[in-house]
């Protein structure tokens, strides 16, 4: 049944239980009683009358009742249909403009240490997790080299054609010496020069199996693990999460599900994988729950909106995630805001 039909079979006193119940819901947490509506009721019901709707609209499938007694919840069905349908959303508190507009303060060209201090103060001001997917590097590579740092550990250095560096750390195949290290750079040099590292990462694939004999097999191998490497969004810094402790103090009463969304907080080639759907979107995107395969064992939501740079292209988004219950209409507009500003300082941007 689509969100309309169910809108259109609601009448005016079940949409008004229905909404009540959910934003007490979303501000206390806890299931709603009928007696606690009926005292918040804009008409006189009596109990038994506010009961015989809740249990309408749990058949409707937008109400649940975790015990037999208690009172009753907002369903993921209901919550989306709520956000979608019902939520009034907020302006942007002065306050929490004011404070994300200080995060530019400092005018350097670090756009690393500016998303950082933005995803800081977003997790500060909506008591969550606070996610910002940084753009990708698009200017053209100058220099590639490895350095061994120890036995089982290595350095790549990529120095891009506008002066920006980026150094990962990986673990390189066994027997590598610095003649293999210098030959595999080498190798990589000759064919990234004008390119980006996503045209590279293309051009190497087809040009490692075309011309492998012309390199040492351990050349070979660590051009290949430089594959892998640039491929994984585990070393990729383009993700910064900030206020992982939130999620403790929101919802302490349910640590194994807060336990889960740390463990998928830390696999954050999915993270990064899930915000770039949101590259393809227009404006704030709410996920709730079972909506989103990568947090449903956590039961969490996610209000994510994509920026753009000067073109009007889609470079990055920013997000926040917690609970199912968070305040929706007060944190839509506070990233949708982020969202804008992040776009506006990364268009005078050059880094």
């Amino acid at each position: 049944m689509s969100q309309e039909t169910l809108l259109s079979e609601l009448n005016d006193r079940s949409r008004e239980i229905f909404r009540r119940v959910v934003e007490t819901y979303l501000e206390t947490g806890e299931p709603v009683g009928s007696r606690t509506l009926t005292r918040a009721l804009s008409e006189r019901v009596s109990a038994a009358t506010v009961r015989n709707v809740m249990q309408d609209l749990e058949f409707m499938g937008l109400l649940d009742s975790p015990h037999i007694s208690a009172g009753r919840l907002p369903s993921h069905m209901g919550l989306r249909l709520f956000v979608d349908g019902m939520m009034e959303v907020d302006t942007v508190n002065p306050n929490d403009q004011a404070m994300m507009d200080r995060t530019l303060g400092n005018d350097d060209s670090d756009t690393g240490a500016l998303l950082g201090r933005v995803s800081t103060a977003l997790s500060s001001i909506t008591h969550g997790a606070s996610l910002v997917l940084m753009p990708k590097h698009e200017a053209p590579i100058r220099h590639i080299e490895f350095v061994s740092l120890a036995p089982d550990r290595a350095l790549v250095v990529l120095v891009f054609a506008d002066g920006h560096v980026e150094n990962r750390i990986f673990i390189p195949p066994e027997g590598q010496t610095p003649s293999s290290m210098r030959e595999a750079g080498n190798f990589l040099n000759a064919m990234a020069e004008g390119k980006t590292l996503a045209e590279l990462r293309g051009h190497m694939t087809r040009q490692l199996a075309e011309r492998r004999r012309e390199l040492d097999i351990l050349a070979a191998e660590l051009v290949q693990s430089g594959l892998a490497l640039w491929d994984s969004e585990e070393t990729d810094p383009r993700l910064i999460v900030r206020g992982r402790a939130n999620l403790l103090d929101s919802e302490a009463a349910d640590l194994d599900r807060i336990r889960v969304l740390f463990d998928d907080l830390e696999r954050k080639r999915d993270i990064v994988e899930f915000l770039e759907l949101a590259e393809h979107g227009d404006g704030v995107r709410i996920f709730i729950g079972a909506e989103n395969k990568l947090f449903s064992l956590s039961g969490s939501a996610l209000v994510v909106s994509p920026y753009m740079n000067a073109d009007r292209k889609i470079v990055g988004a920013v997000g926040v995630i917690g609970p199912t219950r968070l305040n929706y209409g007060r944190i839509v507009p506070i990233v949708d805001y982020t969202a804008q500003l992040v776009g506006r300082a990364l268009s005078g941007r050059k880094g």
